[in-house]
């Protein structure tokens, strides 16, 4: 339980990636707290791991304000932040409207950037904290069709390491973690020849899991790892080094 005591806050939590890293936190004693564009399932979620859910849109600036105030209220602290909340809209370049461009880069950058203000204005009153954010195997090596998700994965890692010089002295840790191809609804429902070319790709010969991405995220985390900032872990398979 070396997280007790502490307070988490994960956002895009009410399934897949999320909602793994915030039962690994609360495995460690951690209180958790759940937000998501679902409310009922971050809720739902929430009290199975006792502890709480709010409903949070991360591209809404006024949005985060009020759930991070409600949480210095209600708990008095923060000490982990994990950037998660996501989304893709996938086009090739001439074909990718603006709006999709402006829509993913506004929740996969500018959310972890509004939730990171807030962040560490209770962080650096304690002295302490962990900023984790979650990018993308594919920030490092592209992907055709998805630009806008590359740009805003690829910007997630300058804004870690930005941060991270900013606050190191105040005993606030920032960092990243790269998946791969993870496990998810989605990769299950591909053509079995797609999945498998995308097999040949991964060293370690099988899609990772949620709770592969949990674990780094986890670690990052801990007080231990207190000498770790401005770093990204790969969490691939090898399909990328």
């Amino acid at each position: 339980m070396q997280l007790k005591g502490q307070v988490a806050l994960v956002t895009g939590a009410a399934r897949g990636i999320g909602l793994a890293i915030a039962k690994a936190l609360a495995g460690q004693g951690a209180t958790v707290v759940l937000t998501d564009i679902d409310a009922q399932e971050a809720q739902r979620q929430a009290q199975a791991l006792g502890g709480r859910a709010f409903k949070l849109d991360v591209a809404e600036p006024q949005e985060v304000r009020e759930v991070f105030a409600e949480l210095k209220e209600a708990l008095g602290r923060l000490d982990i932040l994990v950037n998660n909340a996501g989304l893709t809209r996938d086009a090739l370049l001439v074909r990718m409207r603006q709006e999709d461009w402006d829509l993913v880069l506004n929740v996969n950058l500018k959310g972890a950037f509004l939730c990171m203000q807030e962040a560490v204005k209770i962080m650096t009153r304690q002295r302490y904290g962990r900023i984790i954010s979650i990018s993308s195997v594919v920030a490092f090596m592209g992907n055709a069709g998805q630009a806008n998700y590359c740009a805003s994965k690829a910007g997630l890692l300058g804004l870690t390491k930005s941060v991270a010089r900013e606050y190191a002295s105040r005993g606030i840790t920032v960092n990243a973690v790269a998946p791969g191809f993870i496990q998810t609804a989605m990769t299950e429902a591909l053509p079995e020849q797609t999945r498998q070319a995308m097999l040949k790709s991964i060293p370690l010969g099988r899609f990772g899991s949620a709770e592969d991405v949990a674990q780094a995220v986890l670690f990052l985390a801990l007080p231990q790892s207190g000498y770790i900032t401005g770093q990204c872990i790969h969490v691939n398979g090898g399909m990328y080094m």
